[in-house]
Order: structure tokens, then sequence, then C-alpha cells
């Protein structure tokens, strides 16, 4: 661009004829002039043609100066042109002026001079500056100084037009022009040293600070849900707010998602999305299968649905009442065929995504596109500067199907290493199983440039044999490409200061608003109203994993303590049925909520003085982040994204000095839980200042995705700087 290109100020004043061009030294007084005589009016247009060239030439090699500053470089330079490159100014006087500036009252002797100079080209902390000041010269009366300002020129002051640009390793990465102004005024030039000075002492001012710059990339997400469109779990949350996150950075961002639509009022949530009349065949399961293409752009980004009738149908996105859909390898093929495809396909804005991209492929769903990248795409010239980026969620949900499927996924026969898997003797059906297995997060797990979870502390469980589920091998093995990001919220939506679901806002500031939440929701669910009294919650899947078993086994002895106890969630018939009937028990202490409803998650969480989350395992977990951004105490087991997330707390701290933002127990065992929730009651009832703190500490926590973004951002970085893992 223009601004990038310093030598771009050496430009030609057409209001000049019959000129002539001094070349000064401004670092080496007396200055050593080259002269060109005067050419007659019929050459002067050639001249000064070529004089405009060799100043260009001339700047061109002083910018460049700072990329070769070794002194036998600097010696040859000044030998060949003559003089020393530190700085340079460029006279050009005339006999003739024609300009608006006072032109009526100002003499015919005076001349413009135009000066640009590097002052000079070298290192002030990591900033390098060039400087450039117009002045009219009066060679009979004196001398004359015309500054130039951004607002107005005054009489008395001088303005200089500065570049500023970065420099690293010797290069100097950008400039910054300042415009000029069209006003001009003639001052003394008496002005010129102290508006200079100034200037400069302004520029020192600033000079530790280093500029921004910023790579932007072509992302493609490929998830089987994204909130608004389609959730089940966090990671329908996850792909809702991340990639609005990377697009506000700079990114240009793509989310491609099935279209669900199962005849329920949940299908108006596409209504936005058009259907952008591209139709591709995708070969995979014995024959060409065809898809269409649906799109939305909101919140800066691509929002495409991948449309195929196997995607419409009631129920979730994964299964129904009767269990999870019978041809989900199917349905999800079809998705990692259809992204593959779509950045290549699709011109969304008028321009398509291009072979460039970074997909980040999350889960099991579209684990297969960095296997189609590596085995269908790269072998054609077709993705070889594409990287892809693993983001695992869940790592007990593989997509593991029998061996006999591979060939329906439209790979090449010779790929089947990638995609193969074998059980352990423990885990087979019987005595002639041989175990043999596709299993598509294996996939891409040795064909993914890199691997991501969503916390540190999952990155490191899943290279255990306890948290590896079998793939704990293979992940060690790529453990230096392994990284954990903590996930974020929608500080927006689970703000307590805005919060349209719960029946008093409140900050961290001002915590009245919570004391009434608290009662709101114990009259709504038919429960004592106590300020006083305890009120744990749990809102999670009603399952194995969440520590469902736990709760279960500890509410009888944790009924006879004086507190509250709410429940909300959906999952195994026989815990939504060992709800009910605990709330028939204990019907002044206990309520369960069967079933999942977004204004009853919001105003439990920001109504109880507890939140209990005892999961045998959590990639991330986002419930104890809600919890904090609402004044909610977490006691959680000490693992993967709980142990990141929440401090214990420690009375004893100094105040600053990690004081904790709840408790935390291990290992995992219904004594351990029982003691952490009473120490927890405990506080509450008798500390009310500590507990205070551990309210205010969470809400103050810094848990947004900008915060995420730019840590993906980094990662983004690495993959780039090296070669495609599979080329």
């Amino acid at each position: 661009m223009y601004n990038q290109r310093p030598w771009a100020k050496c430009q030609h004043n057409s209001s000049f004829k019959g000129s002539e061009l001094t070349l000064r030294l401004s670092n080496f007084p007396p200055a050593v002039p080259f002269s060109l005589c005067a050419f007659s009016a019929c050459g002067s247009a050639l001249l000064f043609s070529s004089i405009y060239i060799i100043g260009c030439l001339v700047c061109c090699v002083t910018t460049y100066i700072s990329e070769f500053r070794s002194p036998s470089f600097l010696d040859w330079v000044s030998s060949k042109i003559q003089i020393p490159m530190d700085a340079l100014q460029i006279h050009r006087t005339s006999s003739t002026c024609i300009s608006s500036l006072r032109s009526a009252s100002t003499p015919p002797t005076l001349g413009l001079l135009g000066q640009v100079r590097f002052a000079p080209l070298c290192n002030r902390r990591g900033r390098v500056f060039l400087h450039r000041t117009r002045s009219v010269r009066d060679r009979n009366e004196g001398e004359f100084r015309r500054f130039r300002n951004r607002s107005s020129a005054v009489e008395g002051e001088e303005e200089t037009e500065i570049i500023l640009g970065a420099e690293r390793d010797g290069r100097i990465i950008g400039f910054h022009l300042v415009p000029e102004s069209d006003d001009e005024e003639v001052v003394d030039s008496d002005s010129t040293t102290s508006a200079t000075k100034t200037i400069e002492e302004e520029i020192e001012g600033v000079k530790g600070e280093e500029p921004q710059v910023r790579v932007t990339h072509n992302i493609v997400f490929v998830t089987a849900e994204a909130a608004p469109y389609s959730k089940t779990g966090g990671l329908g949350d996850v792909c809702a707010s991340l990639p609005v996150a990377l697009s506000a950075h700079g990114h240009r961002v793509m989310v491609v998602s099935p279209r669900y639509l199962n005849g329920s009022p949940s299908d108006k949530k596409f209504s936005g999305a058009y259907d952008v009349q591209c139709r591709i065949k995708i070969p995979c399961f014995g024959a060409l299968q065809e898809v269409a293409f649906f799109h939305e752009y909101r919140a800066g980004v691509d929002w495409v649905f991948v449309d195929h009738p196997s995607y419409q149908r009631p129920g979730n996105p994964y299964g129904d009442n009767y269990g999870a859909f019978g041809d989900n390898q199917f349905r999800f093929t079809l998705l990692c065929h259809a992204a593959c495809e779509a950045p290549l396909v699709i011109p969304l804005g008028g321009f398509t995504y291009g072979e460039k991209c970074l997909f980040l492929v999350n889960d099991w769903h579209a684990s297969l596109v960095p296997v189609l990248l590596a085995a269908s795409y790269r072998p054609h010239g077709v993705y070889k500067d594409a990287r892809s980026i693993l983001i695992i969620h869940n790592l007990a949900h593989q997509g593991v199907e029998p061996a006999a499927t591979y060939s329906n996924l439209g790979l090449p026969p010779e790929w089947y290493g990638a995609m193969g898997w074998i059980f352990p003797n423990w885990a087979r059906t019987h005595a002639l199983d041989t175990g043999e297995a596709v299993n598509f997060l294996k996939g891409a797990i040795v064909t993914a440039d890199r691997i991501l979870t969503v916390s540190e502390g999952y990155s490191w469980e899943i290279t255990t044999p306890e948290g590896g589920y079998g793939l704990h091998d293979l992940l060690s093995s790529r453990k230096n490409v392994l990284n954990g990001i903590t996930n974020g919220i929608d500080v927006i939506e689970w703000n307590p200061a805005s919060d349209e679901h719960i029946s008093s806002c409140y900050s961290v500031h001002d915590l009245a608003g919570k004391a009434q939440c608290k009662s709101a929701l114990q009259k709504e669910l038919g429960l004592p109203v106590r300020p006083e009294c305890p009120m744990i919650g749990f809102i999670g899947r009603l399952d194995n994993q969440k520590g469902i078993d736990l709760i279960q086994s500890a509410i009888p002895e944790l009924m006879q303590d004086d507190i509250q106890f709410v429940m909300l969630g959906s999952g195994d018939p026989q815990y939504e049925d060992w709800m009910k009937a605990t709330e028939s028990t204990y019907r002044d202490k206990f309520r369960g909520w069967v079933g999942f409803n977004v204004p009853i998650s919001h105003r439990i969480t920001a109504g109880c003085d507890i939140l209990l989350m005892p999961s045998r395992f959590e990639p991330c977990g986002l419930n104890q982040l809600y919890a904090m951004r609402y004044g909610t105490v977490p006691v959680v087991h000490s693992t993967g994204g709980l142990r990141d997330t929440v401090k214990n707390f420690n009375p004893y701290a100094k105040e600053g000095n990690d004081q904790g933002t709840g408790w935390t127990f291990s290992p995992l065992s219904k004594e351990n839980m029982l003691a952490a929730l009473r120490v927890a009651i405990r506080t509450y009832r008798e500390h009310k200042s500590s507990w205070e703190g551990l309210m205010k500490r969470g809400m103050e926590r810094d848990c947004t995705w900008d915060n995420a973004a730019v840590q993906y951002e980094q990662v983004f970085e690495w993959a780039f700087s090296v070669p495609p893992y599979v080329q």
C-alpha cells in the first residue's frame, strides 16, 4: 500500500519549471552538493523525470539500509554514490513558483523547498521514523519556513509529517503516514527547532509501544451442533461463541453444521438461512449422495448448513427416545465431505474461502475432515496449504463402527490404517470377536496438524490410561502438539446485571439482588422461603459421568442437615425416577426438575448459594463458570476443567493472594463430597465476610471468549509455522 512505501513521499511537484536539484547531506555540515546545472525549458520534462527516479532510488536504498547494516555495505554504498546513507535531504529550488501559498504577496525570489529526510534510520528501541517538511526560503530577506498542521497551520509553529514504523530484526515492517492538510501558511523558521523537538519528544513517549501485527485466517469450524440452531451440551455453546470471538479478531469464519429439521417449533431457528443454490454429489456409502447448502450471515460469521434428508427427523442431533440413530456414521460422513467442499464451491460475499483454510474439527462427528484432506485432496494438489486442528470436547465418544464400514467412507483403500482400530481383549464381546473397527476420532488424532482440548487439565488426563479411553498411547505420541485452552462463556447472555430470566439483577458491586433471586426461586419451587438456609443446586445430564450416583447415595445423609437441594436435568430414566421419588420423600427440602429449561437454569444459578458438580471427569465444564459469574460458590471434584477453573478456598491466605473461589475434593467418593459440602455450608453460616469474598472473586474472574480466542490464535500461528503434518 501507499503508506508502506516511504519513498513515495518523494513526489514530483508539477508547479515547478526550470528547476535545479540539490542533494545535500543533513548530518555532515557543510553539505556536499551535487548540482545539476540549469537546463533549457524544452528538456526540463525529461530531466525532471530522471531526477525523480534517482531521488526515489536513493530513498529506497536509505530505507533498505536497515536490512544491511554491515560497515562494508555502508562503505560500498558511500563510495558508489559518494554520500553517507544516515540521512538524506532532497532540495529542489525553482525560479518560478505557481502556488496558492500567498502568491500575491510572496516575492518572486522565494522558491518552494521540498525536503525529505530520514532522521536517521536506526533503532530507537524498536521504532523508526521519517520526517518530511516543506519550507519557503527568501534568498534576499532571510529564511521563512512553512509548516503544515493536521488541523490548521498557525504562524510561529512548524509541523512535520511523521511516518512511524516498527523495526524487527532490522526489518521495517510498516509505516503510518500522517495525512497532510490542504491549508498552507508561511511562518518564521525560528519555531522549527522547538516544534521538531516537541514532536520528537512525543515520538519518544510511544517508543516502547510495539505495533500489533495480526495475521488473519480463513477459518472453517466443522461441528455437529452450534447454538442457537442446535444444542445438546457444551459443544453447542462453544461452537456458538468461539467463532464470533475469532471473527471479532479479524478472521473470516465459517461454521459448517447440519440443518436439523424435526418438525417442531425449533425449526424456526433456521428461517434466516437461505438456499445458496449450490448442489454437490458426495461419493460415499456406495452411491453419489446429493447435498445442498444453506447460508446465514450473523454476528460476523458465515453459518453454513448442510441439507440432506437424513438430518430431517424427530429427536435431537444424535438420537431420539429409543437411543442413538443407527445411521449416525452416514450422517456425519456426509457432514465431513460437505465441509471439505464448502470453502471451494460456495461464494460467500462474492468470494469463496479458497484452499488456504484452517479447519477446526470438533469431536468425532467432524474427525473425518483431516483424513480427507490428507488422503483425498492433497495428493491432487488441493488444500496443500491448509491446516487442521482437532478439538476434543469429550474423548469418551469416538465414533467407533465395525471395520467393514470403512469402504463406505469414501477414502482410498490404502488409508485404512489411519482409521483402523482394534479393541483390547477385555473390551471384546466374545471369544471369536477380533476387535477390529474403524475409529473416527483416532483418524483425526493421527492426521491433524495440532490437537486441542477444552482445558489444560484435560489435555493431560487424556494421555493417561485412566482418561485416555484406549487412545492414551496415540495421544502421548503427539504430546508435542497437544494443548489445552479453557472454554469461555457468553458474558452477555450470562450476566447477572442484565439477565432477563432472573427476578432481580445484581452485580459484584451490589449483591442485594442475589438474596431476592433466592427468595423468588424458593417461592417458585414451592420450598419454604428461608434466606438463612443454604441452598445447593445441580444442573446437568443425569448419568454416571456427572456423578449422579454419588448424589443419590449421599442425599439421605445430606437431608439430615438444615439445607435445601434443587436438581435440574434429564438423562438416564432410572435417575429421573429417583429424582421424582426423592422429591416426594423430602417435600420441604428437595426439588427435582426433569428436563432442561433455559430460564429455570438461569434462576437456579442465580438463586442457589452453592453449585455441586461431582463429575467423574469433566473436559471443561461450563456450569461452574456460570455459577461463579452469578456469585454462586462451586463445590467440585478436582478433575479436568473443574480443577483448572475452581481454586480451593484458603481461609488463611492474605487478601489478594489466591484465596480461592470455591471448594474442590479428591479422590471422588461420597465421604469426600460430603466433607467439602459441609465446610462450605459452615462457611456460609458462620463466616459471612469470607463468603462474600468468595462470591466477589468468582464474579470478577475473567471467563470471556476474547481471552480464549487470543490463546487459539497462538495455536494457529504454531500450526502454520511448519508444513502440514501429513503431506
